[in-house]
């Protein structure tokens, strides 16, 4: 087991996180873990009535909200939704967001996700996580105990490979069934999207969407919720399943 005991998720908006990995950050949270939990933007997009400026400052708070409900810390890289890019600029953000926390534990997108705002934060999460440790990659000083994370791969959106149509397949599951309802408390906070939702669809889309997913990788493992992950296994990233070793996932 690490010594530090720090989890960070770093995805693109401001409800990404509660709807693929709330209920492993909670279990983590409980378990003693320090839980961070950070977006590429603000969801400056997420509106139609509202301008960038006055929608990024709703979504802003309603991701600390959420954070809140495990304790946990909200931060934001501040790039535009729908406009996320790898890039020099960009990388910098994170790479500093990633020193300022010294993570034991990532969770970020899947390479092949529904969108490419997700797509363009796995490769910004992606280089942080290699890049922190190293001495010059910023200004920043380097917290103790500093060293490459395991990194896992939240599922894509709906669980499909958005190019094949196929089911992602993950190396790991976590049951989440009775950190449900904190993780429906945590994705409630985003009112603004799941107003929004509820007006266009006719029925509270957001929290069932989030059901049915969790619902079928729960069904995978004879439970009624689950997330699911794949680990990276690449040179240098510790290679043993952590998740498994905490919660005994499958």
């Amino acid at each position: 087991m690490p010594d530090r005991r720090v989890a960070l998720s770093l995805l693109a908006h401001p409800d990404d996180a509660e709807l693929i990995c709330g209920g492993t950050l909670c279990r983590l949270a409980d378990a003693g873990w320090e839980v961070h939990i950070a977006t590429a933007t603000p969801g400056d997009c997420g509106t139609v009535d509202l301008s960038q400026d006055e929608i990024a400052e709703i979504r802003r708070a309603e991701g600390a909200a959420a954070a809140a409900v495990i304790g946990a810390t909200y931060h934001c890289l501040e790039e535009r939704d729908a406009n996320v890019v790898f890039d020099r600029e960009s990388g910098k953000k994170a790479i500093d967001l990633f020193r300022k926390v010294a993570p034991t534990l990532v969770f970020a997108h899947p390479r092949l996700d529904y969108m490419l705002d997700h797509e363009q934060t796995h490769l910004l999460a992606r280089r942080a996580a290699f890049a922190y440790p190293i001495p010059n990659a910023s200004k920043l000083p380097r917290i103790e105990g500093s060293a490459i994370p395991w990194l896992y791969y939240c599922d894509p959106i709906g669980a499909v490979n958005p190019y094949t149509g196929e089911v992602a397949q993950p190396t790991c599951l976590v049951e989440v069934t009775e950190q449900y309802d904190r993780k429906t408390e945590m994705l409630v906070c985003h009112a603004s999207q799941r107003e929004w939702l509820r007006a266009h669809h006719g029925m509270d889309e957001y929290v069932e969407a989030m059901k049915r997913h969790s619902g079928s990788r729960g069904a995978e493992l004879g439970v009624e919720h689950a997330e699911a992950f794949t680990q990276h296994l690449g040179h240098p990233y510790p290679t043993f399943d952590l998740l498994t070793e905490l919660f005994g996932a499958k």
